[in-house]
């Protein structure tokens, strides 16, 4: 139709939703199939934040809520990063949103403008380069390389800057590779953004989870500068398996926290108010189960890591943080697209295509399944590369 908006025909649909939703098809089938592509643990949400939620439904918390959220969760959340992140920031500069998504998409929304680049490093997530066209900027994809962990360096950061260059965003731990950024790459990274003032988005959804002694760092602690230069984005869906309740949140210096409060305003109006509750008992309660289950993902963690090096014709890089791993399949001659469709429909083993995440020589395995689909799927896998 020519009333569509020509921003939307710039935007290609989720292919992460697209294999998630046709491995689901065929196990409603009836069909026995092998998910290691999902992107949200499978565990419950701890019964204390479910709880949580039934007493504000039961206490009637079901009406609108400020635009920014509930003072409550927003003096949580001061808490939180600043013990946690080494971050000050008062609740005004925090706005929750609905879903960490939503809060990417808030920021990018009030720092881009109709031409500004945005530098986003390939394998990148999935949402980045299309919410930068969304908000008519212009999405600069740096491809990284295995040999630096899949991470961009400050040599790359500054060799892709423009001065049109208006952002550059960041996912530590990254979703799809799982690199971790140490601090010295971060303070790299930083002197160059600024150095032009470029903005910096820093997606932290899946701090909570890192191995081997990887530690994560906001970029936005390391110094004063940076800090005015930052916005962090966080959520509660990875560490607190609470993705359906689509609860995030952004902070940011006060001007760009105003402009975000802004487009929240005439936007959603407001996160889910049960929810918000519920973020509230997660921030303030137990935190030890977060222990239970970064151990539990790192014994996963190992166990396909050993499988994956066991076979000859595929490579990887051990992932450090997040629940992924990014396979580099380009000698098996097959693009991304094509081998996850063999993959799903001859050997019943769902995986993401590399082309996602802007890398068509690779996919992504998700080990936030169990030890026996884990087990049985990587053997498909196995299979098929024999076979490829």
């Amino acid at each position: 139709m020519d009333s569509i908006s020509s921003r939307i025909h710039q935007v290609n649909p989720s292919l992460t939703l697209a294999v998630t939703n046709q491995a689901k098809a065929m196990a409603a089938r009836g069909e026995e199939v092998y998910g290691l592509a999902g992107g949200e643990p499978e565990i419950d949400t701890p019964e204390h934040i479910k709880a949580a939620a039934i007493v504000a439904l039961q206490e009637g918390r079901t009406k609108y809520t400020p635009s920014g959220g509930i003072p409550e969760l927003r003096e949580a959340l001061v808490a939180k990063l600043a013990n946690d992140n080494g971050l000050d920031y008062d609740a005004k500069q925090i706005c929750v949103t609905a879903g960490a998504k939503m809060a990417c998409y808030n920021a990018i929304l009030a720092i881009v403008e109709e031409g500004d680049e945005v530098i986003i490093p390939a394998p990148y997530w999935v949402s980045y380069p299309e919410m930068v066209r969304l908000a008519g900027g212009k999405p600069v994809i740096v491809e990284t390389k295995e040999s630096d962990g899949w991470k961009l360096t400050a040599e790359q950061f500054e060799a892709a800057m423009t001065p049109a260059t208006k952002m550059v965003i960041l996912n530590s731990p990254s979703n799809p590779t799982g690199a971790v950024y140490s601090k010295d790459e971060l303070e790299a990274i930083g002197e160059v953004a600024l150095s032009e003032d470029i903005i910096i988005l820093s997606d932290e959804i899946y701090e909570k989870l890192t191995y081997d002694g990887a530690e994560h760092h906001s970029i936005a602690s390391l110094s004063e500068d940076l800090y005015n230069l930052t916005v962090t984005v966080n959520g509660f869906s990875k560490a607190y398996s609470m993705t359906g309740w689509r609860l995030g949140y952004t902070a940011a210096p006060k001007p760009i926290a105003e402009a975000i409060d802004k487009i929240q305003n005439h936007t959603v109006s407001n996160a889910t108010s049960f929810a918000q509750y519920a973020g509230v008992a997660a921030l303030n309660g137990d935190q030890n189960f977060l222990d239970d289950l970064r151990a539990e993902y790192d014994v996963r963690r190992q166990f396909v890591f050993q499988r994956l090096k066991g076979i000859h014709n595929i490579r990887v890089v051990e992932p450090k943080g997040a629940f992924y791993f990014f396979v580099y399949t380009g000698q098996l001659g097959i693009k991304s697209l094509n081998l996850c469709d063999k993959l799903l429909s001859r050997y019943k083993v769902a995986a993401v295509p590399g082309i996602a995440f802007g890398y068509d020589d690779g996919i992504r395995l998700s080990y936030c399944t169990t030890l026996d689909v884990l087990n049985e799927g990587l053997t498909r896998f196995e299979q098929f590369c024999r076979e490829h």
